[in-house]
């Protein structure tokens, strides 16, 4: 999709969602916690084969509302102005790794940015602020329900995740934004075939290939 060769900046948010962070024992953050991905860890999430490291330990899936920029944040815009376009993305991550790097205080990326951890979807129109807070999605693998998802239950909604990005790093046009994970992450394994549904609307596809 030539629309991923254009994205500029990648932001994840970590434990957005209160019974992710329980199911992985963190506890839940008083503000947004933010980490990186590199442009190279994106790839289309369009019904064909991701190859992904299978000399790392377990590999975890994350499913997650991901939002483009169309313009720098300034605070008199609304959400229809700020955003236009929202996908459905799979934030990557080598569990054991980041257990490891996590218990030595050390930064996530050799977890979080390795190379194809980042697949997303097309880019769909903005539905406006109102029908993205009541809006659901879920992952399934091999057609069984892995990850079901309440934008209204993040914890930061998605208005403050832009403030703060912005204030603090900086948000520009084609920057882009994983807003984090709902309860559900599990390993993958060989074969396994991901889709991503907005409400029940298929929206991304994959299969896996642990290389």
């Amino acid at each position: 999709m030539e629309e991923l060769n254009q994205i500029r900046n990648i932001y994840c948010v970590g434990r957005n969602y209160r019974a992710h962070a329980a199911e992985l024992g963190n506890e839940v953050p008083s503000e947004p916690m933010l980490f990186g991905k590199p442009t190279h860890a994106i790839c289309a999430m369009d019904g064909g084969e991701i190859i992904l490291p299978a000399d790392k330990g377990e590999i975890h899936h994350e499913a997650e509302l991901v939002i483009r920029m169309a313009r720098p944040y300034s605070p008199e815009l609304s959400l229809d102005q700020l955003i236009d376009g929202i996908a459905l993305g799979i934030d990557f991550t080598l569990r054991d790794l980041q257990s490891k790097l996590k218990s030595k205080g050390q930064p996530w990326l050799a977890a979080k940015g390795f190379l194809r951890s980042a697949p997303i979807s097309a880019f769909h129109p903005f539905p406006g602020e109102d029908a993205l807070a009541n809006a659901e999605f879920s992952l399934l693998v091999d057609d069984r329900l892995a990850q079901h998802g309440h934008v209204s239950d993040m914890i930061f909604p998605v208005r403050q995740l832009i403030e703060y990005t912005s204030k603090h790093f900086g948000l520009g046009t084609g920057d882009i934004l994983f807003t984090g994970t709902p309860e559900g992450v599990g390993p993958m394994a060989q074969g396994d075939e991901l889709q991503l549904l907005w409400g029940s609307e298929l929206w991304g596809k994959l299969r896996v290939n642990l290389g």
